[in-house]
């Protein structure tokens, strides 16, 4: 196959025989190669085709800075889960969960763990999925010796019921994208930016937005997890984001007769810190 583009030296884009864009990766496949070269089969470890344009630029940028192992476990998770399910998934997936996985693990060797609020709702609800991250986390505890915690089994269970785009989604997807596009709003005007749509950290910012403005359509809210101290670290670490979630939380409060709980809160606070200071530092 010939080198179409050098993403690092394990990764890079060929074009097959129709001229269309495939990305190959295997140890060191790019090493002292430049674009024309060419690869050998034989040292091609996966290919992955995304159809979809936004996720496949998407995912050009995101493998760059990502261990190929951590990639590999992501892509065998998500071809375990079309095979179980026999259901599409979106080609997002490939973001969403590879990142989620790398995320975790780096996050659980760095002595963080996350809990998940959702996890009773997750396994009753999307039992097939649940099972399917189960089966990720052991194969993550073979691979890499990380015991990660079930919480994780539920992020993976959400990731994949939320690629699947299914009918409860759509229903409400002009309310769902109604919240998201107010707590947009008010991140845009409290910072006074314009947010770049292609950005891997807006889009890691929507999709938690996504699962928040998703709850709150459907009025299923949860209890609050005794997480006062960390909110009160991150709250101390990331002001300006805080008062922002502040401005969210007088907001929906007042619109929709909600108040967010210390879980939420929490979350919400990290994902506007990290997309606000990712645009700030462009």
């Amino acid at each position: 196959m010939q080198i179409y583009k050098v993403l690092n030296n394990n990764v890079a884009i060929v074009l097959d025989e129709k001229g269309q864009e495939k990305i190959v990766m295997g140890r060191g496949i790019c090493f002292k190669k430049k674009m024309g070269d060419i690869i050998s089969p034989e040292m091609i470890d996966k290919t992955f085709f995304l159809s979809n344009v936004d996720a496949n630029n998407k995912f050009q940028v995101l493998i760059q800075d990502i261990p190929l192992e951590h990639i590999a476990i992501g892509e065998e998770i998500i071809s375990e889960a079309k095979k179980r399910l026999g259901k599409k998934l979106n080609d997002m997936i490939y973001i969403s969960l590879i990142d989620h996985v790398h995320t975790s693990i780096i996050r659980f060797l760095d002595g963080v763990t996350v809990k998940n609020v959702l996890l009773w709702d997750i396994r009753r609800f999307y039992k097939e999925e649940f099972q399917i991250g189960l089966w990720a986390l052991e194969q993550i505890k073979e691979k890499f010796k990380v015991e990660l915690p079930v919480d994780e089994a539920g992020f993976i269970a959400l990731h994949l019921a939320n690629a699947q785009m299914d009918e409860s989604i759509m229903h409400n997807m002009y309310e769902i994208t109604k919240v998201m596009q107010e707590v947009v709003n008010i991140v845009k005007y409290y910072f006074h930016i314009d947010f770049n749509e292609d950005d891997l950290y807006y889009y890691r910012f929507i999709t938690h937005l996504k699962f928040f403005a998703k709850r709150l359509v459907e009025r299923k809210f949860y209890e609050d997890e005794d997480n006062g101290d960390l909110l009160e670290v991150i709250q101390n670490k990331y002001p300006k984001a805080y008062g922002c979630v502040e401005k969210i939380t007088i907001f929906i409060a007042k619109k929709y007769e909600h108040q967010l709980s210390k879980e939420e809160k929490l979350y919400l606070t990290i994902h506007i810190a990290r997309v606000v200071q990712k645009m700030q530092h462009k």
